[in-house]
């Protein structure tokens, strides 16, 4: 049997035999859950903390754009925008970029009057309107460039459901800010057939946003041959910082260039603030169960002090003695992390799968808490927790090991 085949023979020997002091036993299987626990939860935790950027991703980022070009100064809209596009579409990593037209609205419907956000599309970009297409829950989306009878509008699902503007059915858009007359500004009115309804998965978009073509919306909003923001899409979203500094080189001091990053600050700090939070929280659960490993290996070693010396006087070094122990608190963690990962993971799985936590949509813009577990955590999660677990074998194992074998032995 070789060295470190009967370090670990003995260690497992230990752990598995019978107990004259229950307590051992119970504080081992207190240790294991711990353990476990503590695992677990911090698995859980960054799932849900993944899931949430992921959706924000996913969901937000697939119906806005990575980075707005807008004016610095507000005035009467971008002139001459097609022209930068072909410049911008030859910034590296710049997949999309389109031209729209933004605008506050008041929506009037059969069974209540709500604000929105009004948003022209090029219709002539391929780009745009593919979005569009991915987009639509009802309806077509090639109809939005519709102007006869009546000009063509999509709405978000929630806000259709909310105002009973479902399709098919006529909207009166109202722009408050109208149009500029002798007597002053003067609201501009004009009639609307919903020709389809659009589903992001976001609830802020799907509850407050419609959509027309660009001719449209400057009908309704008042205004020429302009557009008051240019989206660029990226093929990297986390290289908007870079693109954007880039694109304002081109665009000239005119204009402003907004990141995804920073349009979504708020909750973007609040889920890295809520990720640190949970990481020394749930790193505490993980001290107490280390706690509970350094009170086993000094109890144990208390009821082995015996056979300690036996093994010592029988030629084993005080080197092997203290591996026995360190590896004893090591197995203990090891049985832990494997538990805790396994709960931890396969909850995470079927909370999302069958979404058994439920949110208010209109307070956190999600339907239910979503869990994106990532296999990487699995590494550091357990490296961590091993290496804490270690740490706390130290001391037992450094105290076994300077047992000496004539006194341990000199009363039995």
């Amino acid at each position: 049997m070789g060295l470190d085949s009967f370090e670990l023979f003995i260690a497992r020997r230990y752990l598995r035999a019978k107990r004259k002091n229950a307590a051992i036993s119970l504080i081992t299987v207190i240790s294991i859950i711990g353990v476990g626990a503590g695992v677990m939860a911090l698995v859980i935790a960054l799932a849900i903390n993944n899931g949430f950027r992921n959706n924000l991703q996913e969901s937000l980022l697939g119906a806005t754009a990575h980075i707005n070009l807008v004016e610095k100064v507000p005035g009467e809209g971008i002139e001459n925008w097609q022209p930068q596009l072909a410049k911008l579409r030859e910034i590296p990593g710049v997949t999309e970029a389109a031209g729209a037209l933004y605008g506050t609205v008041i929506l009037t419907g059969p069974q209540l009057t709500e604000s929105g956000v009004l948003k022209g599309i090029d219709v002539n970009d391929p780009a745009a309107m593919a979005r569009v297409r991915e987009a639509i829950k009802q309806g077509e989306a090639e109809r939005i460039a519709e102007r006869e009878p009546l000009p063509a509008i999509l709405l978000g699902s929630k806000l259709a459901e909310r105002t009973g503007m479902m399709r098919n059915s006529v909207v009166n858009v109202i722009n408050p800010a109208g149009e500029l007359t002798p007597f002053g500004p003067r609201p501009l009115s004009v009639r609307f057939r919903v020709v389809g309804i659009v589903e992001t998965g976001f609830y802020d978009i799907d509850a407050n946003w419609a959509f027309t073509s660009l001719e449209n919306a400057r009908r309704i909003l008042g205004m020429g041959q302009v557009v008051n923001a240019i989206e660029l899409r990226l093929a990297d979203i986390y290289t908007a910082p870079v693109v954007a500094a880039e694109a304002t080189k081109l665009t000239g001091e005119s204009l402003v260039a907004q990141t995804w990053m920073e349009s979504n600050r708020q909750i973007l700090n609040a889920l890295r603030l809520e990720k640190v939070v949970t990481v020394i929280t749930i790193s505490l659960i993980q001290m107490v169960a280390a706690l509970n490993i350094f009170i086993v290996l000094v109890m144990l070693v208390r009821e082995k002090h015996r056979d300690i010396a036996l093994l010592m006087s029988m030629g084993a070094k005080p080197a092997q003695i203290r591996r026995i122990f360190i590896l004893q608190g090591v197995l203990i963690a090891v049985v832990g992390v494997v538990v805790g990962l396994a709960a931890g993971y396969t909850l995470s799985y079927l909370a999302n799968e069958y979404r058994w936590i439920s949110l208010d949509a209109e307070v956190y813009a999600l339907s239910y808490v979503p869990f994106a577990p990532r296999w990487v955590d699995a590494f550091w999660i357990s490296g961590v927790t091993l290496m804490v677990s270690f740490l706390a074998t130290l001391h037992p194992a450094g105290s076994a090991a300077r047992i000496p074998p004539a006194e341990a032995l000199r009363y039995e």
